[in-house]
């Protein structure tokens, strides 16, 4: 009886560890040590349907996303920059099982693979799936790139719920170039840089399939940057915000002009994006 009282008494940290949605970044310190200092952005917290999702692959997590579950779309995902270690790209698209039934597995699979394990589930209600990208004249557009890491996290990137999207000449030419800028700048200056990239969703512009609103093309692409020193103290930050559009352009900003920027879109206060804006 008292073995069976100790197990009972461990299922939920058991349970707990292995959650892929959960219901606060902070509940999770596997997860919330991506943010800088542990501080999670209030920008995006009211969002109708948001879903938190600790992004888990090979059984550990990678990074943290917000997740739209309306407009089916990231609000932002972030991350900690790693020197990328190659590996190539990944030929799969995964979607999140939990975001379809809470009690499926907690890691990120294959969409297709998890539609032979499920026939007849519809996967889409509250996330996007490849085929909604197909022949759509978007791009599958990464917000926490895949070169910004080293393998498995790399692979893990090539989540349909860490993607939105995007105008193609944007994502192939001015937005690519502004993350392999950062990469360098990450790997000259910082012992470690937390970054945080977001999308801004649009009133009414959609990939429509079979008459369907199924995905939102999102009006801007954002993103933010904290680097630290080798004592986690703050040493330089910046910003950058770009229209999903063929403008193919970039415009550089520090935090607190995003900050600005972004409280356009927002009746609440766009509030830190990093501990204490990271300010030494």
């Amino acid at each position: 009886m008292k073995t069976l009282v100790t197990f009972s008494a461990l299922l939920p940290f058991l349970f707990s560890v292995h959650a892929d949605v959960v219901q606060r970044f902070e509940d999770e310190p596997e997860c919330v040590k991506y943010f800088y200092k542990g501080k999670v952005p209030e920008w995006g917290a009211s969002t109708p349907g948001a879903a938190h999702l600790c992004q888990r692959f090979v059984n550990r997590y990678h990074f943290a996303t917000l997740y739209d579950t309306n407009h089916r779309i990231a609000v932002y995902s972030d991350y900690r920059f790693q020197p990328s270690n190659g590996g190539g790209r990944e030929r799969r698209w995964f979607v999140e099982p939990q975001l379809v039934d809470q009690s499926w597995q907690a890691e990120m699979k294959d969409g297709y693979w998890l539609g032979k394990d499920h026939p007849g589930v519809y996967l889409g209600e509250k996330q996007a799936l490849n085929e909604d990208y197909t022949h759509s004249g978007f791009d599958r557009g990464h917000l926490n790139p895949n070169g910004h890491h080293a393998v498995p996290s790399r692979n893990a990137t090539f989540s349909l719920t860490n993607v939105v999207p995007q105008n193609p000449k944007l994502n192939q030419n001015a937005w690519r170039i502004h993350e392999s800028q950062l990469t360098d700048l990450f790997r000259s200056k910082c012992s470690r840089a937390y970054v945080l990239v977001g999308a801004v969703p649009s009133e009414n512009n959609w990939i429509i399939k079979n008459n369907v609103k199924r995905v939102n093309i999102p009006d801007y692409l954002w993103n933010a940057y904290c680097c630290v020193d080798n004592n986690d103290r703050p040493i330089q930050s910046g910003a950058a915000t770009a229209r999903n559009t063929e403008d193919n352009w970039v415009e550089k900003l520090s935090l607190d002009g995003l900050g600005e920027f972004l409280q356009q879109f927002s009746n609440q206060p766009v509030g830190e994006l990093f501990y204490n804006n990271c300010r030494a």
